[in-house]
């Protein structure tokens, strides 16, 4: 790649969220190729310039391409963006490895945990790919459709390789999209994967009418939990203080374009989780997060009542109110641990 030319990008996954960054940086100038398995979406995408399935009536660059074809969309990548959901992180992976271009790294704006083993992302990339192969996060709060759209939208990426995470940043960061860097990883993907657990929180209790109070609550001690996790795990609070944490959080839990909000909502009117994944229509990563965030949870020996609740309602051992119930009526205690900021 010469200096003056912008790196060409494959990006792996045309759901709403793939299609969104997509289209962001084929409109930055940037030679890009969206791939998918749906034979019918990305024919559509090719043909009308259009998502139907997962953006509906937002059109898209005409210098996007669209393939189902692999090595073609990774053909002379400098830059691969993987987007799939966190269940199909490591097949797609393993998928692309042989077809990725010598000195290409890798970056994801999948959020969750590798399922089965609770592992985080940044992992399971480096075990499948090596350690010669640069790696970055992309995070934070950000709707696909508004993105879609050319709201304002503000992210963060983050890698241990600076030159790459720049990289990264350079292609999102647009005259609609700001995309701000940093090296914790860890706490970037805990964030990103979190939040969705307590989005289904501030749902339900919005969903039984417990009012702003309580919702105001829910989020600001879901942060408080996340920020406990994190340091048990070895990240940095002030990585979830930002975009990547406090900033997806807020949007998550309040913003009814969130599928796990939806849920949550769902469940918190009295709808089976079944009726409510229905309804939803989507991928809600938050059934599965919630097992992995515990699990996580447990190997580092940190208590999380509201994750906690959230997946025992999740997999249907309590109710909703019974979760209310439960959360109230614990013990009275210092609102922040000491040391949580390194202070005493």
């Amino acid at each position: 790649m010469t200096q003056s030319r912008k790196p060409s990008v494959a990006v792996l996954g045309a759901g709403s969220w793939g299609t969104a960054l997509a289209a962001l940086i084929a409109r930055h100038g940037h030679s890009t190729v969206l791939w998918g398995r749906d034979a019918a979406t990305i024919s559509a995408i090719e043909a009308e310039g259009e998502n139907p399935r997962y953006l509906p009536g937002i059109p898209l660059p005409g210098n996007l391409r669209a393939t189902t074809a692999l090595p073609e969309a990774m053909a002379n990548a400098d830059l691969v963006l993987v987007v799939v959901p966190s269940h199909a992180f490591a097949e797609t992976l393993r998928a692309l490895a042989p077809w990725r271009e010598p000195g290409a790294g890798v970056a994801w704006a999948t959020k969750g945990f590798e399922p089965g083993s609770g592992r985080f992302l940044h992992e399971v990339a480096g075990e499948v790919l090596g350690d010669d192969v640069p790696l970055a996060v992309v995070t934070g709060p950000s709707f696909a459709k508004e993105v879609a759209e050319g709201l304002p939208t503000a992210l963060t990426v983050h890698s241990e390789d600076a030159v790459f995470c720049q990289q990264v940043a350079d292609a999102l960061h647009g005259p609609a999209f700001r995309a701000y860097t940093g090296d914790d990883m860890c706490g970037a993907e805990l964030g990103g994967a979190m939040k969705n657990v307590l989005a289904v929180a501030t749902g339900v209790a919005d969903g039984m009418g417990l009012g702003l109070n309580a919702r105001a609550g829910l989020i600001t001690r879901g942060l408080n939990e996340m920020l406990r996790l994190n340091i048990g795990i070895g990240g940095r609070p002030e990585t979830l203080m930002g975009l990547a944490g406090l900033g997806d959080l807020v949007l998550t839990c309040t913003g009814d374009l969130s599928r796990n909000r939806r849920l949550g909502l769902a469940l918190g009117r009295g709808a089976s989780i079944a009726e409510a994944v229905r309804e939803i229509g989507q991928v809600v990563e938050s059934i599965q997060t919630a097992d992995e965030v515990m699990r996580q949870a447990d190997r580092h020996g940190v208590e999380l009542p509201i994750s906690s609740h959230v997946r025992d309602v999740l997999h249907g051992r309590i109710t909703p109110a019974e979760g209310l119930q439960r959360l109230m009526a614990r013990e009275r205690k210092p609102e922040y641990p000491s040391g949580l900021f390194g202070g005493h």
